[in-house]
C-alpha cells in the first residue's frame, strides 16, 4: 500500500501554514500547533487533532535495504545518521500532508453539504479536561463490539 505524498518536498512549515490558511479561510479561530497536533476552534466547537509521527528509530529510517528480483527484502545495513534523519523528515512530511488533506476534505464535504461539520468532526471535539470524544467514545464501543453488550456511553467522569 502506497503511503500518501511519500515522495513530498512540502516542508513541514509550509504544510502547518496551509492548514492555517485552509482553516481560516472557513473562519475557524484559535489555532494551535503544540506538539504533533493541531487544535482550532470552528462553528463555536474546538476541534484537535493528533498526528502521530514515526519513530526515527523505525528499522525503516535507520537500516538500508534491497529488494531481490523474487520479491524478497535484504537488510544490508545501517544507514547514516544524516540519511537516516533525511528518510524520517520526509516520512514526517508525508504524515503532515495527509492530515492537511483528510481537514480539507472534511470541510469541503461540509461546505458541500455532503455532511455536517459535527458528523465529520464529532470524535476530535474537545471536552472539559482536555481529552477528545473520540477518547472517551471509542474505547467504549469497542469493549461493545467485544462483549457485545451496549453500553452506557459517558462522555465525563465515572467509568468509560
Amino acid at each position: 500500500m502506497s503511503t500518501y505524498a511519500q515522495d513530498t518536498s512540502v516542508s513541514v512549515g509550509k504544510t502547518r501554514a496551509e492548514m492555517e490558511d485552509l482553516l481560516g479561510r472557513y473562519g475557524a479561530t484559535a489555532i494551535e500547533h503544540k506538539r504533533a497536533a493541531i487544535a482550532f476552534q470552528l462553528n463555536g466547537k474546538h476541534v484537535r487533532f493528533f498526528l502521530p509521527l514515526p519513530d526515527p528509530a523505525d528499522k525503516k529510517f535507520t537500516r538500508r535495504t534491497r529488494r531481490s528480483p523474487s520479491g524478497y527484502v535484504h537488510d544490508i545495513g545501517p544507514c547514516a545518521p544524516e540519511e537516516a534523519r533525511i528518510k524520517w523528515e520526509q516520512a514526517c512530511r508525508s504524515k503532515w500532508r495527509a492530515l492537511f488533506l483528510s481537514i480539507k476534505a472534511k470541510l469541503v464535504a461540509c461546505e458541500e453539504g455532503i455532511t455536517t461539520f459535527e458528523e465529520e468532526f464529532l470524535a476530535h471535539f474537545v471536552i472539559p479536561g482536555g481529552g477528545t470524544i473520540g477518547d472517551r467514545v471509542i474505547p467504549q464501543l469497542m469493549e461493545m463490539q467485544a462483549n457485545g453488550k451496549i453500553p452506557t456511553l459517558q462522555l465525563m467522569g465515572g467509568a468509560a
